[in-house]
């Protein structure tokens, strides 16, 4: 029997990589200023503007809902709206964060195939109503990779851009998985930042390799204006923030955020590969990340439960399985001669149900 703790469920499950690790430990040698002022978060920020070639500006926060909050908080007044994904998980999993961090803006809930928004769905939510009785639009959140494991290309992105030029919305793109859709893509960080319009990115350390710690990239600075007042505020301006920003340092240099985050992207592709093969299992979405929805039945994904293994129900009930930097072939077989043999003794009549 596999660990109670075993993957799939998420990839906030995993540790922290060892050149995080090993960035920590140094940072620890010596004392150093407190409150950001240390040379280990300047570093970890000039870094972050050499990765995405751009002279934005930086901060660090301890967790995602935070960093969406506050980004959000900082485009708009409490009577404007906030654009995004129905699946999006600031509108189904942080508990109001956004609209208590902007004492009441409004989330707007769009429609799109696979978790994307799209532009028909931005431009109804815009023009709909514009009377004063509406909270005005004035942003407008992406999610990449999506809730269900899908990626916004470049052009899919410019074309989100125009419409959001057309009616003077800003652009935030939830990065809790940037890493992911950068591998994906296999493109610059920069080509699906702000050279596609986006104005301020919430680039996530905890799923790619972080005890915790997310970035808030301000690519509009203008944007930024007191944005450390809101940090804080809000409780999330670190005393020692040198244990935050430090890992950092240990996740960009050589690119190793990048190589955790192919590698997770590959075991999802070895994981969705080998459940192809397998009569009565299926995927509820393209499989394009470290993600992926399976639609199986019951019997069997409680069978697995039994034999240890851990992953969530999503959307339908499908059986979301993530993978992360710390995921291993070994364990995706194991699992996949798990599913196998479950399937193989399931009645037929659930497998149809299923299919």
């Amino acid at each position: 029997m596999v660990s109670q703790f075993e993957q799939f469920a998420s990839d906030n499950y995993s540790g922290v990589c060892p050149q995080a690790w090993k960035a920590m430990e140094a940072a620890n040698a010596m004392p150093e200023p407190a409150y950001g002022e240390d040379s280990w978060t300047l570093r970890a920020a000039d870094s972050l503007r050499a990765l995405f070639d751009a002279d934005c500006e930086v901060y660090f926060v301890f967790n995602g809902t935070a960093a969406n909050s506050l980004a959000l908080a900082s485009i708009g007044q409490s009577f404007h709206s906030v654009i995004c994904h129905e699946l999006a998980h600031i509108e189904t999993d942080e508990c109001g964060g956004p609209e208590y961090a902007s004492n009441g803006s409004k989330l707007l809930l769009g429609e799109g195939a696979d978790g994307k928004l799209t532009p028909d769905s931005i431009e109804h939510l815009v023009t709909k109503r514009t009377d004063i009785h509406y909270p005005k639009p004035k942003a407008l959140s992406l999610t990449q990779a999506t809730e269900v494991g899908t990626v916004y290309t470049p052009e899919e992105l410019k074309a989100i851009k125009s419409v959001a030029d057309t009616h003077r919305l800003n652009i935030h793109m939830d990065g809790a998985r940037f890493a992911n859709a950068v591998a994906a893509l296999d493109v610059h960080p920069s080509e699906i930042t702000w050279k596609a319009g986006v104005d301020v990115l919430c680039f996530s350390g905890t799923k790619n390799g972080l005890a915790m710690g997310e970035a808030v990239v301000f690519f509009n600075r203008a944007l930024a204006e007191d944005f450390e007042w809101r940090c804080k505020q809000a409780g999330q301006l670190a005393s020692k923030m040198r244990y935050i920003s430090a890992p950092w340092c240990g996740l960009l240099e050589n690119d190793v955020w990048l190589e955790n985050a192919r590698h997770a992207n590959a075991c999802a592709e070895r994981l969705a590969s080998g459940l192809a093969g397998i009569p009565g299992v299926s995927l509820r979405y393209p499989r394009q990340a470290n993600g992926l929805f399976v639609t199986m039945p019951d019997s069997v994904q409680e069978a697995l439960r039994a034999r240890g293994w851990r992953f969530y129900n999503f959307i339908g009930g499908a059986a979301r399985l993530m993978c992360s930097w710390a995921t291993t072939h070994e364990r995706v077989d194991q699992f996949l001669a798990d599913v196998r043999e479950l399937m193989a003794q399931c009645p037929a009549d659930q497998i149809l149900r299923t299919a």
